[in-house]
């Protein structure tokens, strides 16, 4: 099998579930030198993978865990911001509490990862980031505000860091996710009332009639990490299987 991230150095965020354990697992499987973080530890531990428990919120402890990365391999090619959490309120209801959370989980965190690589990939003028944003940042759903404001937020991020470290061999990219099969969509189903009805009723709004997996996900991830899209900056791009394109519900 052909190693599409042979020796890179690979940050993955959001790695002990779901979308940034299965980037984790598939990068390490094209021979990425793998570094997990999260919050928690791995529901499933892989030992290609060196998990560390992390907090995104934290931009000090965020800094010197990057400088240690460094000082162990020598560089940071590559970043995948993926941590983050739904938080969906009424606007005024709201708390300002639940608004920094959003901002803070959804936004600031991916930042935060982001100012701590770029001075390794601008001393090597290589590295490519990709954050992972979502379907709410290219369509409004009701009733799920403010989640959609910080991926909106995530978007706008990562193409302006693209733009601002072109010239200098970075690229930063976001991928939009719409309804992928992870722990937090299997735990939604389990607890409605009729979880076999909910998930069919999920089904039949997308066009393919299917949910999405984590790996799906994961190997769009891989592309534009990859040297083989090394042509690709300052574009996300939707993974939701066409349900975004209907202008019905």
């Amino acid at each position: 099998m052909s190693k599409r991230l042979q020796d890179k150095i690979a940050l993955v965020t959001g790695a002990a579930s779901g979308i940034g354990a299965a980037t984790a697992a598939l990068f390490a499987e094209h021979g990425a030198r793998v570094i997990g973080l999260d919050l928690n530890p791995p529901r499933a531990p892989d030992a290609r993978i060196d998990h560390r428990l992390a907090d995104i919120t934290d931009a000090a402890a965020l800094r010197a865990l990057v400088e240690d990365v460094r000082a162990t391999h020598g560089r940071v090619d590559v970043l995948v911001n993926n941590a983050g959490a739904d938080v969906f309120a009424d606007p005024l209801q709201l708390e300002d509490a639940q608004w920094e959370r959003c901002l803070d989980l959804n936004l600031k965190g991916a930042w935060n990862l982001c100012r701590a690589v770029l001075p390794a990939m601008l001393a090597q003028q290589a590295g490519s980031i990709v954050n992972i944003a979502s379907v709410h940042g290219h369509r409004i759903i009701p009733h799920a505000f403010p989640y959609p404001v910080a991926k909106h937020g995530l978007i706008g991020l990562s193409k302006a860091l693209g733009i601002e470290y072109a010239a200098q061999g970075i690229r930063v990219n976001s991928i939009s996710p719409g309804l992928i099969l992870v722990p937090r969509i299997e735990a939604w189903f389990a607890n409605s009332a009729d979880p076999a009805a909910t998930r069919h009723a999920q089904e039949q709004l997308l066009p393919c009639k299917r949910i999405g997996e984590p790996g799906e996900v994961a190997y769009t991830a891989l592309f534009l990490a990859s040297d083989e899209a090394r042509f690709i900056n300052a574009t996300d791009i939707l993974i939701d299987g066409g349900r975004s394109q209907l202008y019905h519900e």
